[in-house]
Formats: C-alpha cells, sequence, structure tokens
C-alpha cells in the first residue's frame, strides 16, 4: 500500500463518518506494520562513564586487577568497569553465566 492508496483510504474513513479514534487506530496500524522495533539501551548513562573513566585510567597506567597487577588488555579494563558498575547498581546486563563442561570428571579410587 503506498502513500496516495493510504490516504484514498483515509479520506473513506472519514466519508463514512468515522470516529477519530478508529481513524488513529488504522493510521498507527498501517505505520506500525512499516516501522522496525526500537530496542531499549541495554546500558545506562552511569555504566558509560564508569567505563570512560576505567579506560582513562588504564591508558594512563593506574588501573590495577583484583590481583593488584597493572591491566593492558582493553577487554579486561571494560570488565573491570562493568563489574563496578553493577556493584553501584547501574544499569548493566547480568554477567554471562559460565559454560557447562561436557566432560565428566573421573573419580579416583
Amino acid at each position: 500500500m503506498n502513500a496516495v492508496h493510504f490516504r484514498l483510504e483515509l479520506a473513506a474513513f472519514m466519508i463514512h463518518d468515522l470516529t477519530p479514534r478508529l481513524v488513529q487506530r488504522a493510521i498507527s496500524t498501517y505505520f506500525a506494520e512499516r516501522l522496525p522495533e526500537v530496542k531499549m539501551a541495554k546500558y545506562g548513562k552511569a555504566a558509560s562513564k564508569n567505563v570512560e573513566s576505567t579506560m582513562r585510567r588504564k591508558k594512563k597506567g593506574t588501573l590495577k586487577s583484583s590481583s593488584g597487577r597493572k591491566v593492558t588488555s582493553r577487554k579486561q579494563a571494560i570488565a573491570i568497569a562493568l563489574s563496578e558498575a553493577r556493584a553501584k547498581g547501574a544499569k548493566v546486563p547480568p554477567r554471562k553465566s559460565a559454560r557447562k563442561s561436557s566432560r565428566k570428571t573421573s573419580k579416583k579410587k
């Protein structure tokens, strides 16, 4: 259905003396079929700020891991930042759980 056809259909609605609510519903369903679904943000502003400051600390050389060693990996720095953001209560998705081992452990006799 193109725009011209849509306008003609809308005019037909108005001719038949339909309520504005029905016309509005017809318009919203027409556009709802064509618009992509909008997704919510996964991370909040506080988490973003936390990652930003952590990356600065990494570049400066003052970011330390839990063992006390200097962090050199970008991925590790981001993981530390998100962990700190979670602890502060920022909007961050939960950690991905570790994969379950498919190997069977043998018992020692």
